[in-house]
């Protein structure tokens, strides 16, 4: 079942070239009775939602009919990676398992993690997993070895992205680190007296910038090629006392952060932003 979602129209802010958006509303897609950990979609056919009772289920989008229920892990499902032709998925039984899904059957289940696996990235060709152990893990999909383990970082990874051969990790230990999965070397630590100061939240790059927010109610752009810190685009007046900006999307003209708090001290809001990376 789906219900309908609305939005606000902007809030008025001194600022005119940031909106706000009040987050009323909700798309609530009733998938399961047991809880869901993790969601990946391909828009065009499929939802993959990974349970805490240790399942993941595919969906079709246009029905809400569920096709598949893929059965292997031993603890909760935390993260899904979805491509339109393979499943990927990491659970707090330390395991991350590559499934062909219209089969129901898993391909590889690549262990040696030694804690829960928290977060992935799956470009088709390599499998990484963050983990609680503080390690990455690249793995090839083909065969399932692990090609690489990346170790540096002190806590939970947090978030990743890949693209192009290069990985970029945030940390609950506040760092971000930028990595060539090929050779396994990390080529940049975003840190220095500019860094976050709490668990980094969301990240985005290309090949000229990183975009991070954090815990700390900031948000800040960093050269991805030098690791040298640029600017802040966002830093939130409750920052340091409870203010988080919990994701952020950017493109070349806007960035999209959605903000609030655990302590009640901001307002749970989506800021819109007119986006220049050149601009001081």
């Amino acid at each position: 079942m789906v219900k309908s979602a609305s939005c606000l129209s902007p809030a008025v802010m001194l600022n005119p070239s940031v909106r706000t958006y009040r987050i009323t509303c909700a798309l609530e897609v009733l998938l399961d009775k047991k809880q869901l950990s993790s969601v990946q979609a391909d828009v065009k056919r499929w939802v993959v939602s990974g349970s805490r009772d240790a399942t993941l289920r595919v969906w079709n989008i246009e029905s809400g009919e569920c096709l598949h229920v893929l059965v292997g892990h031993l603890a909760a499902v935390r993260c899904v990676q979805y491509d339109g032709r393979l499943v990927v998925s990491g659970a707090y039984d330390y395991m991350v398992k590559v499934w062909n899904a219209e089969r129901e059957e898993c391909l590889h289940t690549l262990q040696g993690h030694t804690n829960r696996v928290y977060s992935l990235q799956f470009d088709g060709l390599h499998v990484v997993s963050g983990s609680l152990d503080t390690s990455i893990r690249v793995w090839e999909v083909e065969t399932g070895a692990c090609r690489h383990t990346l170790m540096g970082h002190q806590s939970l990874t947090s978030g990743m992205e890949l693209r192009n051969n290069i990985l970029v990790s945030g940390n609950a230990d506040s760092t971000v680190k930028v990595w060539d999965i090929v050779t396994g070397q990390c080529l940049q630590t975003l840190s220095g007296p500019n860094k976050h100061q709490s668990a980094v939240t969301c990240l985005q790059f290309n090949s000229r910038f990183v975009i991070t927010s954090s815990d700390d109610g900031t948000v800040k752009l960093w050269d991805v090629q030098t690791g040298e810190f640029i600017r802040n685009l966002v830093a939130l007046d409750s920052g340091g006392s409870g203010g988080v900006v919990w994701r952020i999307r950017a493109n070349e003209t806007k960035l999209v952060c959605a903000v609030g708090s655990r302590n009640g001290t901001e307002e749970t809001k989506l800021l819109v932003l007119d986006f220049d990376v050149e601009s001081k």
